[in-house]
């Protein structure tokens, strides 16, 4: 039977993050400790275990057919690797940081300076679009404790938290982009297996839209029934159904994460009683 091939990162957030997202779909794989290859008992795909970096060139040699994978590492690696779905995780900033105690105006700061990173396309073409020109020290690893043994005036890394910098001595200056984990393709991949990427995106999907939204259940008045439908948005309308008690209806309905407190305060100065929110485990339009 044929399988489609997936890479994810061989250890770290985004290696569990990748995984949790495939047992949220519904696939389990039979992975014992320290392997680098597994399958799934119940869905055609085989998961490779890689270091994040050398993604990009098994994708584009087509031994593996996906990856779940950061967006930065396409943008540094492989610019020419399609992304068919970004996955809402892992997200991060590409940033410019320098010692705190160096005054900072604008990006032309940079101009003749030296910067330690491992993004050094990225570095390059950010800095190339702005006019400016740097000299660049290219490091695997660790790149923030080079301003501090004197390497470089400055650094381009990842920043999350923003803890690392903090810890090191220096502040973030300039954000180049942001990033979060995404599904990308091979452009080797076959009929048969886009035919298999094709079942895994809908499951991606409707797990994505289900980590996106709430599902409220809340009681109103009748009288009151209008304005409160007017303040609801849902996946077609929200479902309106008469409780035992007369003059009062129960209203069911779907909320997006990022509005949703917003919505709530709304329902409750409209009239809104004994609302329940409930997780969405998953939505499938």
């Amino acid at each position: 039977m044929t399988k489609i091939r997936i890479a994810i990162q061989k250890s770290g957030r985004l290696n569990e993050d990748s995984l949790r997202i495939l047992k949220d779909c519904g696939i389990s794989i039979d992975n014992g400790k320290d392997q680098l290859k597994a399958s799934s008992r119940n869905f055609p795909i085989e998961v490779f275990y890689l270091r994040n970096g050398d993604i990009p060139q098994y994708l584009r040699d087509g031994v593996v057919d996906i990856a779940i994978i950061g967006e930065n590492v396409l943008i540094e690696k492989g610019d020419d690797i399609r992304i068919v779905e970004k996955l809402g995780f892992s997200k991060c900033k590409v940033s410019l940081a320098i010692p705190k105690g160096i005054a900072y105006n604008a990006v032309t700061d940079f101009e003749g300076k030296r910067i330690a990173t491992s993004y050094p396309n990225t570095v390059t073409n950010y800095l190339k679009e702005k006019g400016v020109s740097a000299e660049l020290h290219i490091i695997s690893g660790s790149v923030e404790i080079a301003p501090n043994i004197g390497l470089a005036d400055a650094i381009c890394d990842i920043v999350s938290s923003g803890s690392t910098l903090f810890k090191n001595n220096l502040k973030e200056v300039e954000v180049m982009l942001t990033s979060e984990a995404v599904l990308a393709v091979s452009p080797k991949i076959s009929e048969e297996r886009e035919a298999i990427l094709k079942r895994l995106q809908f499951r991606i999907q409707s797990v994505l839209r289900a980590r996106g939204s709430k599902y409220v259940l809340l009681n109103a008045p009748n009288e009151k029934l209008d304005a409160i439908l007017t303040l609801l948005p849902g996946m077609r309308s929200p479902t309106v159904l008469p409780l035992a008690e007369a003059g009062w209806s129960s209203v069911h309905t779907v909320l997006h994460k990022d509005k949703f407190w917003e919505v709530i305060d709304e329902l409750k100065l409209a009239g809104a009683e004994g609302i329940l929110v409930c997780p969405i485990e998953k939505m499938v339009l």
